[in-house]
C-alpha cells in the first residue's frame, strides 16, 4: 500500500514538473531570443543560449518604433475599461442579487449568454455606430468596444459574490437608518473587495491582450500595444527579435499587478468557486 501510494505521488509530481515546464519555458525561450544578436537569432546553427547577450533589441524597439506611446495608450485604456466595467458591473450585479423582478434569470442568462458570442461578431455593428457618431479611429470606440465584451462577464461573475455576502449584514444597517448609498459603501463594496479586484484583473489583462478591436478602430496615431507588435511582422522579414522584446516588455504590467493584489485574487478566485 505504501510502494502505491509513493509511486503515485512520484508521478504526480512529474506531472506537475512537466505542466509548470510547459507554462514556464515559452516565457523563458521569448526573454532569451530577446537578448540574442538578429544574425544569431537567423543564424543556421541553433544556440539555446545567447553567446553574446546584449539589449540592443530593446534600444530599437524603443528608439525607432513607438512602442512605448503604443503602450502607454494600452495602459490607459486598460485601467479606464476596467474603472468603468467594475462600477457598471458591480451597481448591476447588485441589482440582480439583491432585487426579485420578472423575468430576472433570464436577463442574467441573457448578457452572459452575450460573452459567449465570438468577438467577431461585434465588429460590423460597432463600426457603423462609431462611423456614424464620427469617433471611429479614436481611442473613445476601443475603450466602448472593451466595456462592451468584458462587462456581460463581469456582471454575472460579481452576481456571484455578492449572493455570498450575507442580506442579514444590510438589513441590520438599514434598521439602523443607513441607506442604499451608505449599505454600498460601507458594507456590499468593503466584502466585495476579492471579487471586485478579480473581476478588475480579468477585465484588465483582457483589455490590454485585445487586438482585433484595437486592429479595427484605431488609426496609426492611436493604435495600442498589439498592434504595433503585430507591425513588426513584414511581409518578407519577421523580426522575432523585437517581438521578443516587446512580449517580455508588455510581461512586466500584468507580473506587477499579480505581485501587488496577489492575496486578494486567490481569495476571489476561491469566493467565487464556493459561493452561488
Amino acid at each position: 500500500m505504501v510502494g502505491r501510494k509513493s509511486i503515485a505521488e512520484r508521478l504526480s509530481y512529474i506531472l506537475l514538473i512537466l505542466i509548470v515546464a510547459f507554462i514556464v519555458i515559452p516565457y523563458i525561450w521569448t526573454f532569451i531570443t530577446s537578448l540574442k544578436d538578429t544574425h544569431e537569432l537567423y543564424s543556421t546553427t541553433v544556440s539555446y543560449l545567447p553567446k553574446d547577450p546584449t539589449l540592443d533589441n530593446y534600444i530599437e524597439l524603443f528608439t525607432t518604433t513607438d512602442f512605448f506611446p503604443a503602450m502607454g495608450r494600452s495602459l490607459v485604456i486598460a485601467f479606464l475599461t476596467a474603472f468603468i466595467a467594475v462600477i457598471v458591473s458591480s451597481l448591476a450585479a447588485y441589482g440582480f442579487a439583491r432585487y426579485s423582478f420578472r423575468g430576472r434569470h433570464v436577463i442574467l442568462n441573457g448578457i452572459l449568454l452575450l460573452y459567449m458570442f465570438p468577438t467577431v461578431l461585434y465588429l460590423t455593428p460597432l463600426f457603423l455606430v462609431f462611423r456614424q457618431i464620427g469617433i471611429l479611429g479614436t481611442s473613445w470606440c476601443l475603450l466602448i468596444s472593451n466595456c462592451t465584451f468584458t462587462i456581460p462577464f463581469s456582471i454575472s461573475l460579481l452576481t456571484t459574490y455578492i449572493h455570498g455576502i450575507p442580506k442579514e449584514l444590510e438589513e441590520a444597517a438599514e434598521i439602523d437608518g443607513a441607506g442604499l448609498p451608505q449599505r454600498l459603501v460601507r458594507i456590499v463594496f468593503p466584502l466585495l473587495k476579492p471579487g471586485v479586484v478579480a473581476t478588475a484583473s480579468y477585465v484588465f489583462i483582457s483589455a490590454w491582450n485585445e487586438y482585433l478591436f484595437a486592429v479595427m478602430f484605431t488609426s496609426s496615431a492611436t493604435r495600442t500595444l498589439t498592434v504595433s507588435l503585430a507591425s513588426l511582422v513584414g511581409q518578407y522579414d519577421i523580426r522575432w527579435d523585437m517581438i521578443s522584446a516587446g512580449a517580455v516588455t508588455a510581461i512586466i504590467p500584468v507580473v506587477i499587478i499579480f505581485l501587488v493584489f496577489q492575496r486578494n485574487l486567490v481569495e476571489g478566485m476561491t469566493a467565487g468557486a464556493v459561493k452561488g
